[in-house]
């Protein structure tokens, strides 16, 4: 989706394949101003105007807040796209870059630490883009939920704001999936296609589909309460299978007798490290102990540990984060433990599904 700014206030949609940018990394040629970050989906933007709609009558100062907001949003993502597109060729400061170019230096890096440095910066310009509209969502939320003639349309914001999250885990797990010397150089350099798609226009389609099925799992595992005794959680992982999509059903029965996918089950499962389970496994089988509560397990094990989280979307972020840091070290010092997160190995099996179908229709073409 590119967006054509027509004026201060209006954005005009036209539909085009974002597949076509990559096409022999031929140059895409403008007409007038244009970017190519989505600023708003065309349902966001539905959803806007119709909080307007609805609002304005009531409370018109707000609403002039709300459109300030969108306007710093839209100013920003029209700075953003000043700096060189990653999908066509460019002549830098000190020497060219290609698509092609960027998706070597991203597969043949494999240096430790932070990364921040070595990626473009329309990349990291983006993600603080896309953590300013997460923001902006999240307030609309709140507002809504607060104002009883929005009470209706409170939940499609927070919606919203939790698929946008997904984006930036997305590109967390893109780089770690890319960084994996063990899969295929294919695959990894497809990744790389989708990461830069990414980057451009901060929307991707592949996520859009994968990003619901990640929200239910993490809403069943909310609803769970799992037994912190022999720490199998075996019933609370049939109970957040039940009705949920294919494909991860199909992933548990395919992937989860792998040791490190089942480790990563349970961090997941239980809010707290594979070091950390392991530990209070040993306590309590040492204690004679069959089963404690959740508000038990920080004083088992000696130190404030968030096992629990609601429903907001930071929250969800944070737990991941701790866990992907927690995986990154041990692949860095060699330890035992899962080197992925549960989210890094659903999001490889979904990959790998989608090319399976798409394979499979080309050859029945």
């Amino acid at each position: 989706m590119i967006q054509h700014k027509k004026s201060e206030n209006k954005i005009q949609y036209d539909s085009a394949n974002v597949h076509d940018f990559l096409a022999d990394a031929k140059p895409v040629i403008p007409s007038g101003p244009v970017t190519n970050i989505v600023v708003f989906t065309p349902k966001q933007r539905a959803m806007i105007d119709n909080l307007f709609t609805t609002l304005e009558p009531t409370d018109k100062p707000r609403c002039d807040k709300i459109r300030e907001r969108i306007r710093h949003l839209e100013s920003l993502v029209e700075s953003i796209s000043n700096f060189p597109s990653l999908l066509e060729r460019h002549e830098l400061t000190a020497d060219f870059r290609t698509p092609q170019s960027l998706i070597k230096s991203l597969i043949e890096n494999h240096d430790e630490g932070d990364q921040a440095l070595h990626l473009p910066s329309m990349a990291t310009l983006g993600k603080g883009f896309v953590i300013a509209k997460i923001h902006t969502f999240s307030s609309l939320t709140k507002l809504a939920k607060r104002t009883p003639i929005l009470n209706n349309v409170a939940n499609d914001f927070q919606n919203e704001t939790v698929s946008m999250m997904f984006m930036l885990l997305a590109e967390d797990v893109f780089l770690d999936l890319i960084r994996d010397t063990e899969m295929p150089l294919e695959a990894r350099t497809k990744l790389c296609h989708s990461l830069l798609l990414l980057w451009e226009h901060r929307n991707d389609q592949t996520m859009n589909e994968i990003a619901p099925v990640l929200q239910a799992v993490w809403i069943a595992r909310r609803k769970l309460a799992p037994a912190f005794g022999t720490m199998m959680g075996t019933s609370e992982l049939l109970l957040m299978s039940i009705q949920m999509d294919n494909v991860w059903i199909k992933f548990i029965k395919e992937r989860l007798g792998n040791q490190e996918v089942s480790q990563a089950m349970e961090e997941f499962l239980f809010g707290i490290s594979f070091e950390q389970i392991q530990t209070l496994r040993n306590i309590l089988k040492n204690k004679g102990i069959s089963a404690i509560g959740r508000d038990e397990v920080s004083k088992f094990l000696g130190e404030s540990v968030m096992i629990d989280a609601n429903l907001d979307y930071r929250d969800f972020y944070t737990m991941y984060t701790i866990r992907r840091d927690n995986a990154r070290t041990r692949s860095r010092m060699h330890l035992e433990g899962p080197r992925k997160t549960l989210e890094d190995y659903f999001m490889q099996f979904a990959l790998e599904q989608n090319r399976e179908k798409q394979q499979n229709v080309i050859a029945t073409n």
